[in-house]
């Protein structure tokens, strides 16, 4: 993605009122598509209209449009206190899921831009701690993270997945 496309980008929150569920859906999936491939079953790679309607609705929800189309989105979450994860039970931690980027855009900046505002929409609501989960052995994501200031805190094996998770957390302050 040029810098000019990047330009034309429009991120804003998610209106359930106004928003298809299905073009979400299609995007998570193509988003996720080189991991299920790679073997890993993420929840994004095959899930219904309906589990992306209830994990958007989960948090707060971002999605980012092209000329109208949507080609990235991410879901804000705060702390779980019901959640196998014990980092996630933490009331400083918020955590975010359901980030992709259409696949052609991908490695343009647009996800470092989602995660930009994520990171600052966590802060402004009191976490001092922003975690993600994914796949052990998605090295280059793990990478990718590591970069940006994550670290590893746990593990955790979901159930639902066929991996275990590697919990990645950023210090906010």
């Amino acid at each position: 993605m040029d810098a000019l496309m990047l330009d034309r980008v429009v991120i804003r929150p998610f209106r359930e009122e106004d928003d298809a569920i299905p073009p979400i859906t299609g995007l998570l999936h193509a988003a996720y598509a080189r991991l299920a491939e790679m073997g890993f079953r993420y929840t994004a790679t095959h899930q219904s209209d309906e589990v992306t309607l209830k994990r958007l609705r989960r948090g707060v929800s971002l999605l980012a449009e092209l000329d109208g189309e949507v080609v990235g989105t991410i879901s804000l979450y705060g702390s779980e206190a019901d959640s196998r994860c014990e980092w996630y039970r933490r009331e400083e931690v918020h955590s975010f899921g359901q980030f992709g980027v259409r696949p052609d855009l991908q490695g343009g900046g647009l996800g470092s831009r989602l995660l930009d505002i994520v990171e600052g929409m966590a802060g402004e609501r009191g976490a001092e701690e922003l975690a993600l989960d994914t796949a052990e052995g998605a090295l280059h994501l793990i990478g990718w993270y590591e970069r940006r200031g994550y670290r590893e805190v746990e593990r955790v094996a979901w159930g639902t997945t066929n991996y275990t998770s590697v919990i990645l957390s950023k210090k906010l302050s």
